[in-house]
């Protein structure tokens, strides 16, 4: 399900940002200024999506949500802490969409009759060659 602008800009502002000092190299930078951001979103208390919604998102990424029923994602990649506020804001919404798509069911699809009698010929083809391999009776 894509998200549309509006959907996009309520749960912009239901959205929590942060802001620590990322972890890794980076020399000065590093240990002076807070660029990584932490997004938390609360799916639960959300009132941009349905009750049905809510279930699918929780479902889908449990792993992410934590005890109080939040969203969190962080971004530490980018040198500054708007790079990381827009990376994290896109892996949001990619997630949150992925999330929300139905995926089809699949159907159950039966080999052609063409298929099987190629797939007979080939064993019989197979057998002779076996067939012929072996030493003449005497």
């Amino acid at each position: 399900m894509k998200l549309s602008e509006e959907h996009k800009n309520q749960l912009e502002a239901k959205m929590v940002f942060s802001a620590t000092r990322s972890s890794g190299p980076g020399g000065q930078n590093v240990n002076k200024v807070n660029t990584r951001v932490e997004l938390r979103f609360s799916v639960i208390n959300s009132t941009v999506f349905s009750e049905e919604e809510k279930a699918r998102i929780s479902l889908k990424l449990k792993n992410r949500i934590n005890s109080e029923g939040e969203l969190v994602l962080t971004s530490q990649t980018g040198r500054n802490q708007l790079d990381n506020r827009e990376k994290a804001l896109g892996i949001f919404f990619d997630l949150i969409e992925k999330a929300l798509t139905i995926q089809k069911k699949r159907l159950k699809s039966a080999p052609t009759v063409i298929s099987r009698l190629k797939r007979l010929e080939s064993k019989k083809n197979l057998a002779l060659k076996k067939q012929l391999r072996k030493p003449p009776e005497t």
